[in-house]
């Protein structure tokens, strides 16, 4: 299967804009809110919580906010006071340049795409209370190099940290059970993964094309390596578990430093 197939990030960006033209609404909040002069955008979800939500429905003018932005615990509206409870899907699509984002321990749910192409956003807090980063929570992030993971989180979606060219190593919770597809793909700086005892599954090219990750300790909780889940990783050996019983195909395809494999007992795939 070529790389091509899934989307390289100008590509991509093309297809998103070309699907958000499709549905032209303008202006998709509530209410905004101005805290530390950064003006955010919020959706009512009930008599006293709102979500982050973003400015325009269409991507490429979605580049609303810049620099730092602190989201606060609780906003005003109509005379009444909001806890911010969640951050939409694509609230901060395209807001290119973003740097930072502070998320208070009142947010419990990051959507779809929430950060994805805040191309210049080096750093960002995941609050406790966060179960499980969405699909393309960061997509093309290219500039992220210091994120912590919350030990409350038990999966990491589809794309979720795809093509976060400048971050060098993450450390896994212990809470995680599953990587899902392309969660860490072409993480092409990605030289350190610190993976947890739980972790069952690696989902396919979830770190295909991290170029510079020359070594890994896989726990023995692993059952499951899919489809090029290391393909075109820079692995110079690789010790698989015992718990593990299929290595999917690809799964080290295009490994070039690859000397040393040891495989565990219960492979029979």
């Amino acid at each position: 299967m070529k790389i091509q197939q899934f989307g390289k990030p100008l590509s991509r960006l093309i297809t998103m804009v070309a699907i958000c033209m499709l549905s032209f609404n303008a202006m998709a909040y509530d209410f905004s809110y101005t805290h530390q002069g950064k003006t955010l955008y919020y959706n009512i979800t009930s008599e006293n919580t709102v979500a982050v939500t973003y400015y325009s429905y269409i991507s490429y003018s979605n580049n609303y906010v810049n620099g730092d932005v602190v989201i606060p615990r609780t906003v005003e509206y109509n005379g009444t006071t909001y806890s911010v409870a969640s951050i939409d899907s694509w609230a901060f699509d395209c807001c290119y340049s973003l740097t930072s984002v502070s998320i208070p321990n009142s947010v419990t749910a990051i959507g779809t795409g929430a950060f994805s192409w805040c191309l210049f956003i080096s750093s960002i807090n995941i609050p406790e209370g966060i179960t499980s980063l969405e699909n393309h929570t960061f997509y093309a992030c290219l500039s992220l190099t210091d994120i912590v993971i919350p030990n409350t989180v038990n999966t990491i979606g589809k794309y979720a940290f795809a093509y976060c060219e400048d971050l060098a190593s993450i450390q896994l919770p212990s809470s995680l059970t599953e990587l899902d597809t392309c969660a860490f793909y072409h993480c092409k700086s990605l030289n350190a993964v610190s993976f947890p005892n739980g972790l069952t599954r690696i989902g396919a090219w979830a770190f295909d094309s991290c170029v510079n990750l020359s070594s890994i300790t896989l726990p023995e909780s692993l059952t499951t390596i899919e489809l090029s889940a290391f393909r075109y990783s820079g692995l110079t050996s690789v010790t698989i578990p015992d718990n593990v019983t299929e290595i999917d195909g690809f799964a080290f395809y295009g490994c070039n430093a690859l000397t040393e494999a040891t495989i565990g007992e219960s492979v029979t795939t």
